[in-house]
This record gives C-alpha cells, structure tokens and sequence, in this order.
C-alpha cells in the first residue's frame, strides 16, 4: 500500500488530492508543515508526497518553491482540484449560534463575502482546516464553527451548517505528487511525458529573460506558469521557477541543452504528465 505524506490532518484537502489521484487504498500520514514532509521522505525513501503549489485565487505558495528547490524529491504527476468550503459546528447547532470562526488564513480569505454577511463574529486563524475542525469536537466548541472541507467534518463528527459558502467557485488549487528518484516509474501514471518545471538563475542584465523565452519558443514550448523570487543575499537578483508543456519530448530536451548557455544552476524539478481534468461544478 502506497504511503503518502500531506500537510495538514485526515479529511484536508491534500488528504482529498491524495485520494482522488492515487485512489482510496493508500496509507495517509499527515504532517504539520510542508518541510515536515520532505524531512520524514528522508528517513522514508519510499514516502510519496503531495503539496500545494498554487491557487486559482490566493496564487503561488512561495515558500514551497524553495522546498522543491533545496530538496531531492521529484514531481511526479500534478493534480487540480476543485476547492470548496463548508461552514461546520458540533451537531443541533445553527449557523445564529456561531460566534467564532476558525480556519486556515487561505480559507478564510476564499469565505471572505459569506464571512461578513455573519453579524459579530470573531475570526481566529488556524494552521490547518481539518484540524481546525478536529479541535472542536475534541474540545466541544459550542458556538464555533471551522471552515473546513465536507470530508473534514464527517471525520470529525461536525455537522455541515452551510455548503459552498467560498466567495468564487472557479477555486481551485494545483497539488504536486512527489517522489525520490527511483520512485519514479512506479508513480507516475504514464511516460507520456508532456509538461516540466524548471528552476534557474539569470545573469543580471537586460535581457536575460526574454533570450530564454525566445529559446523556448524556437522549440514550440509553452510556458505556462513563471514565478521569480528574490535570491537571499544578492541584492536584486533572481531565480525563476517556470512551467513549460510541449506536444514534442525531443524538443523539449532540445530546449533544455540551447538555454543552458543563458542561465545558471538549472535544476529541472520534475517532468510529468500535465492534468488538463478540470470540472467546475
């Protein structure tokens, strides 16, 4: 049985991400950050992983670029899911009877128009939605709620108050599956091969960008996602996490050998196959 490493407890929406893509006979270990879960891949060479790297609304989870980077695991495989929130409470409790709300910052912010429609209600910031919602059944909560995910609050015992309630419904968040090297062929789903994300360093000087965009677009490849940060301890420089997809394997690799005169430290991140399944209810 495929073990597999998220942040956050039973019924979060990396717990879902991991069903939906890998199936229900998988083995779940939560994990409380998302460092945790490359830390414990270390002492488990066999240890899938599964991260957030982006929302539709919140956008890029930076931090977790670095993860990648610093790291020896492999993207594998991607998966988009559909993100929708529930306001739930301790059983016989209506939505009137609610005066503290708790959740992850992000989830708050996606609830923030149903949010202020409630009248004097405090929001309290939690680590995690599931876990928000763990809390209260382990403490009986009366008057507080979590926004959490419908499977989180059947785990946990809570009775859904309000479905649906994020402001935009075209929510989504895109999942990474992670894995050591050797792993690879038995996680990914298929060896056709169409999508890549890199990570590298431009000189500073004008133009360095648009050189390797020319290049990739010689070969027919498609950047599809690019995010720069800054690089600790050199003022004003750098590194470029980008997304590519391609119809060609050979000239994807083709591009890779013409860019490397152009830029430095190259890492490719991981070559997978591209989740173009996107439902909106």
């Amino acid at each position: 049985m495929k073990r597999v490493a998220i942040q956050g407890g039973l019924g979060a929406y990396h717990d879902i991400a991991a069903r939906t893509y890998f199936g229900e006979e998988i083995e779940i270990v939560p994990c409380l950050t998302f460092k945790e879960i490359f830390l414990r891949a270390r002492e488990e060479r066999e240890l899938i992983g599964i991260m957030a790297i982006e929302n539709t609304i919140a956008g890029g989870l930076l931090l977790n670029h670095d993860l990648l980077k610093l790291n020896d695991m492999k993207i594998v495989g991607e998966h988009k899911l559909r993100i929708s929130h529930t306001l739930s409470a301790l059983p016989g409790q209506t939505v009137q009877d609610i005066r503290e709300i708790i959740s992850h910052p992000m989830a708050l912010m996606q609830c923030a128009d149903f949010i202020e429609s409630l009248p004097d209600v405090k929001i309290v910031e939690h680590e995690d939605t599931a876990l928000a919602a763990k809390d209260i059944m382990e403490g009986k909560l009366s008057g507080v709620a979590a926004i959490c995910s419908k499977l989180a609050a059947e785990v946990y015992g809570l009775e859904v108050l309000r479905a649906g309630i994020e402001t935009n419904k075209r929510n989504f968040t895109r999942f990474l599956v992670l894995a050591h090297e050797e792993m690879v062929p038995e996680i990914r789903k298929s060896d056709m091969i169409d999508k890549a994300s890199l990570v590298f360093v431009l000189p500073h000087s004008e133009g360095s960008l648009s050189r390797v965009l020319s290049v990739l677009s010689f070969y027919d490849i498609n950047l599809t996602r690019i995010q720069s940060l800054p690089i600790i301890g050199r003022e004003w420089e750098y590194q470029f996490y980008i997304d590519l997809t391609f119809a060609s394997y050979e000239r994807y690799q083709q591009s890779i050998k013409a860019i490397l005169p152009l830029v430095g430290n190259l890492k490719i991140l991981g070559e997978y196959v591209e989740d173009k399944h996107i439902i909106a209810d």
